[in-house]
């Protein structure tokens, strides 16, 4: 039992020092136990500190300008982008129901198919197709009860989106 503890104070005090020397935002000299020896600092490379880059938001959407498609899952809402600008939206969308949400995240077009059958789904008909996650598209679908994951949207936007998106094209899905 007393090793137990006093390797759970040990883990705790590495923890720490780690910790304190990642928040310092430079090298530190960390040393895990009485005695260790470290790896003397670098110089060969000297600690620079650079903020991470903002990324730019296009306006109007909740996503950056790097987006091609954009959803809003709280919103139920869609757009399309070029540049950073909207092109086409807002459109209504019914995302994915608890237990099947829609994954959150940036994603790419990974491919598009005109009339996919869902296999998981005894066949059923997904019209304009634009898959970015695996198992998960835009298509149209009812805009009036949650969907199994993918965004549903009404024929026309479906159409759109189809005709508009290319594989490799990112889409960021937003909370």
């Amino acid at each position: 039992m007393r090793i137990r503890r006093a390797l759970a104070g040990l883990s705790t005090l590495v923890v720490a020092a780690v910790l304190t020397a990642c928040s310092a935002g430079q090298t530190a000299d960390v040393r895990l136990a009485a005695g260790t020896p470290s790896a003397a600092p670098s110089t060969s490379h000297p600690a620079t500190t650079s903020p991470a880059p903002v990324p730019t938001m296009a306006p109007g959407v909740p996503c950056t300008i790097t987006a091609k498609a954009c959803v809003s899952l709280s919103g139920k809402q869609a757009w399309l982008l070029d540049e950073g600008k909207i092109v086409y939206g807002p459109v209504k969308i019914m995302p994915g129901k608890k237990g099947s949400t829609t994954p959150v995240g940036t994603w790419h077009v990974l491919y598009k198919e005109k009339l996919h059958l869902s296999r998981e789904f005894d066949n059923a008909p997904m019209p304009n197709s634009v898959f970015f996650y695996n198992g998960v598209a835009f298509h149209e679908g009812s805009l009036g009860k949650y969907s199994n994951g993918c965004v549903h949207l009404s024929a026309g936007a479906s159409l759109k989106f189809f005709s508009s998106l290319d594989k490799g094209d990112e889409v960021q899905v937003i909370r």
